[in-house]
């Protein structure tokens, strides 16, 4: 009986195990599979044996998920860029087979991974991060999501927008600063945590440091150096502190300090394959031997940015100096063929940044301009042609710039009568004016109105026109009319027929009146930005303001504060 009882328990024992084992069996064979490739190096192609048959059965069984994770291994390992991009649209679509929101997003942000890294294209990267982004803002997995605006900051930091990328990268060094300190993470999340918190932190230093916010990036440099300390596992990190660490100590000429902190972080960054960063390195390594008047010396790391431009077709803004300074030191060794080669090889850097950084390239400071550059590239290249050649490009040169200065000082007179008249307005005429545009007699007003009504309301607004409250953001005439305690029409016709115009052109004018009055009265505001002085009269767009300056003085502000700075400055000479 025992006997009996004992087998039937052992039979019920193994149809579960036999059951749960089939179960599992789909997971166990995708584990083995993995098993056999998950720990070779990246761009390994020895994983593709035992990869392939991983992807065709998850494609097999339509197992999407497993699809995804096979098609980035696919990414992973593959050696070639184009490959990887091939991968990487196949994620996608599995992706979106899945209608998994997480899965798309780590499909979207490994494409825009590939543009970033392996070929540079900024606005494809940001493209494919801000739909990875897209479908990250629901998840639960916050990883996720950080990772995504952690890229997105990425590609803004090197596309100029270094404001929009800090307050990224700060979000998500608060991200990365609470998971650390959960205790609950086993060791991989911690290891994940901080690998993120420490590339967010010197992403941060970058943008900083072009921000000018000396002091914010030495703190962040020497909060990077205490964290990795002498952690192998962060190497690749404290090589990029040590980058930035020199690069400081070289704006404030501490140079054998920072030639010290500058070759230390060569061996790490070469290992990353970072050839941005590599780039930077020997960049100011070459510019702090050039300081030390060890002009042999800088000129070797000069030509290292140059070799890694010529292999990989990239450059980074801050660099565009290198090439001036190998042409300006080709020029004094009278060495024609170098000039020559690096004269083109600037013009090169220049076409590749006008399209990669669409945002921060017009703010390079171009000793060397476009035209000059080609100019002098030309002449250059038919050097042993001189005699009429010469002289015919110099007579259409000379000829050129007389016409630019004719057009340049016809203009400048121009725009020195409008100012002229300009300031007899306000200074003679103008209350005058204004009150004749902004307070028609009762007599000649066309409205059928309430005379009573419109007169209160006509202190109302002459109130509102004393108080400056014209100045006000974002004000419609809706919102005055809801300040005024009237209705939009009632106040409408009012200003149609006792000023003499309709709301946005009164409004524009009490705006405009007002900051002339402010730039004639008050030098201080000849110190402001067109943008600042937009805002100070309510006015949200620069252009709009400018527009609008033109419209009813007759001049630029530009031209404007140009012309009154000139005049203040010969009154303090006299």
């Amino acid at each position: 009986m025992f006997i009996g009882v004992t087998k039937k328990i052992f039979f019920i024992l193994f149809i579960v195990f036999f059951k749960l084992l089939l179960s599992q069996e789909g997971y166990s064979d995708f584990q083995k599979l993995r098993q056999k490739f998950e720990n070779l190096e990246e761009n390994d192609s020895r994983a593709f044996p035992f990869l392939k048959p991983y992807i065709y059965k998850a494609k097999k069984e339509k197992n999407y998920k497993e699809l995804v994770q096979g098609y980035k291994d696919g990414v992973f390992y593959s050696t070639e860029n184009k490959i990887k991009l091939k991968y990487s649209d196949s994620m996608i679509w599995a992706a979106n087979q899945s209608k998994d929101g997480d899965l798309k997003s780590i499909a979207y942000l490994e494409k825009g991974v590939i543009y970033y890294y392996h070929y540079k294209k900024f606005q494809q990267a940001l493209n494919e991060y801000l739909k990875a982004y897209e479908y990250s803002k629901n998840t639960k997995n916050e990883f996720l999501k950080y990772q995504n605006l952690y890229h997105i900051g990425v590609v803004k930091s090197y596309l100029g927008y270094y404001q929009d990328a800090s307050e990224l990268f700060k979000n998500s060094l608060e991200y990365y600063s609470r998971e650390r300190s959960r205790s609950d993470l086993g060791p991989n999340a911690i290891y994940n945590s901080t690998k993120g918190y420490l590339n967010c932190l010197h992403q941060l230093i970058i943008c900083y440091r072009h921000l000018k916010q000396y002091k914010e990036a030495d703190s962040a440099i020497q909060t990077g150096l205490s964290e990795v300390g002498n952690n192998p596992d962060y190497a690749q990190e404290k090589g990029y502190f040590l980058l930035s660490k020199g690069i400081s100590e070289y704006q404030n000429n501490q140079f054998q300090s920072a030639l010290s902190n500058l070759n230390q972080s060569l061996s790490s960054i070469k290992k990353s394959r970072d050839f941005a960063r590599l780039s930077v390195d020997y960049f100011y390594i070459g510019k702090t031997y050039y300081s030390l008047k060890n002009t042999k010396e800088s000129m070797i790391y000069f030509k290292k940015v140059d070799s890694i431009f010529k292999k990989n077709q990239f450059i980074l803004p801050e660099l565009r100096e290198n090439y001036e300074i190998l042409i300006d030191h080709s020029k004094k060794e009278k060495n024609q063929t170098q000039q020559l080669y690096y004269t083109t090889q600037l013009l090169k850097a220049d076409s590749i940044m006008s399209k990669d950084f669409t945002y921060l390239s017009p703010k390079i400071h171009k000793d060397y301009d476009t035209k000059t550059l080609l100019d002098e590239k030309e002449k250059l290249q038919k050097i042993n042609y001189l005699g009429t050649i010469v002289i015919i490009v110099l007579i259409i040169w000379a000829i050129g710039m007389v016409t630019l200065f004719t057009k340049r000082h016809k203009k400048a007179k121009e725009v020195k009568k409008k100012y002229v008249l300009l300031e007899e307005k306000f200074s003679v005429h103008q209350t005058e004016d204004v009150a004749k545009k902004l307070a028609f007699p009762v007599e000649e007003r066309k409205s059928s109105l309430n005379e009573s009504k419109v007169e209160e309301l006509l202190q109302k607004l002459k109130l509102f026109e004393d108080k400056k409250e014209f100045t006000q953001k974002g004000l419609t005439l809706s919102k005055l009319a809801t300040q005024l305690n009237t209705n939009s029409n009632y106040l409408s016709q009012v200003i149609n027929d006792c000023k003499g115009m309709n709301f946005n052109k009164y409004l524009s004018e009490l705006r405009i009146n007002y900051i002339t009055n402010l730039l004639f009265e008050n030098k201080e505001y000849l110190k402001y930005s067109i943008e600042t002085l937009a805002k100070e009269c309510g006015i949200a767009s620069r252009q709009n303001f400018s527009d609008l300056f033109f419209e009813l003085n007759g001049i630029r502000p530009t031209d404007f504060i140009k012309n009154r700075k000139q005049e203040l400055d010969s009154k303090n000479n006299l």
